[in-house]
């Protein structure tokens, strides 16, 4: 005898839920850790802030970290750091190489 409004078993739903939790990169641990840095290129850190050194995956989001921690120094483009057009002579990363925070199962 369980209470009236809870479900004897779990649903269709709450297992999928489990499943995709489970199975989905979320970008933690290292291999997070080394997705978002900016040593490969196809990571998530393309641009680094000359002030902090904090890290950003497009202009718009750096721009609006700037505007935010920054706001008496004036945005400059021309002095962000690209991480990803530093290492020029670094090899192209592989073409079967899943691209980062990309949703999918690890089961095969």
């Amino acid at each position: 005898m369980t209470g009236k409004a809870k479900p004897k078993k779990h649903t269709a739903k709450e297992i999928a839920l489990k499943i995709d939790a489970a199975t989905t990169n979320r970008g933690g641990g290292k291999a997070g850790q080394a997705d978002r840095s900016g040593v490969e290129k196809g990571g998530h850190a393309k641009l680094e802030c000359p002030h902090c050194k904090i890290t950003a995956p497009d202009l718009k989001s750096m721009q609006i970290h700037h505007d935010a921690r920054h706001p008496k120094i004036p945005f400059d483009e021309a002095k962000l750091n690209n991480l990803h057009a530093s290492n020029s002579g670094a090899a192209a990363p592989e073409p079967n190489k899943p691209k980062p925070g990309v949703r999918g199962s690890f089961k095969k």
